[in-house]
């Protein structure tokens, strides 16, 4: 599959040819990516859980996601022998897939070393989910990515953020939580952080196995 994955991504022409080659061997490299809109007008909506997840994360392992790079703010973490590379695209949510490729293709990552983190309306506050594949879901941000990789292929944290019958779901997803609702999405934060550092240590059947419950299990 990685193999398959690099030939996408050069072959479009997606790696900016300006960069030195990497080596081969990558395997102990992996790609969180956090999905959001760029700009303080998105800051603390419902949307930009997957950018709160990133920043989370970074302060855990004592980083920061601040340099521009790959059309993103990115960063990077090690954990042991493996390196984590933090990104948070800067264009809008549905076109978050470009940033996506480039990097993957550039560090030559194959699909599994990948993880997408996003907001999910089918589930509550304070509950997450992580899937090593699967459809989009009507998500926008998904959807691009799909496109731009070639493949659905690639592993997803969903963190709830619950949905309001009465209200778009544009309108609802671009809004601010409740204080109620914010405190059990920032226990939902914390815990993704604590999923993410399991993926990458132990693997995502370890990751599902033991995070995919609700908080109050």
């Amino acid at each position: 599959m990685g193999g398959f994955l690099r030939r996408i991504f050069f072959r479009a022409g997606r790696v900016d040819s300006g960069q030195p080659e990497l080596p081969e061997s990558m395997a102990e490299t992996r790609l969180i990516v956090g999905l959001g809109n760029p700009g303080k007008k998105y800051e603390g909506t419902r949307h930009n859980v997957g950018f709160d997840v990133i920043d989370a994360y970074a302060r855990r392992n004592g980083a920061d996601v601040k340099k521009k790079k790959f059309g993103s703010l990115f960063g990077e973490v090690v954990l042991g022998e493996k390196k984590i590379l933090l990104l948070k695209p800067q264009e809008y949510m549905n076109l978050s897939g470009q940033a996506v490729a480039t990097v993957a293709g550039f560090y030559k990552l194959p699909v599994e070393n990948l993880i997408v983190v996003t907001d999910d309306m089918a589930l509550e506050p304070g509950n997450i989910r992580i899937r090593q594949q699967g459809s989009t879901g009507g998500h926008n941000g998904l959807a691009n990515i799909k496109a731009r990789l070639g493949t659905d292929g690639y592993a997803r944290l969903r963190v709830g953020i619950g949905r309001n019958e009465r209200i778009i779901a544009s309108d609802y997803v671009l809004g601010k939580p409740s204080a109620d609702e914010r405190e059990q999405i920032e226990k939902a934060v914390i815990r993704s952080t604590e999923a993410l550092d399991c993926w990458v240590c132990e693997g995502i059947d370890r990751a599902m196995n033991k995070y995919n419950v609700r908080n109050n299990e």
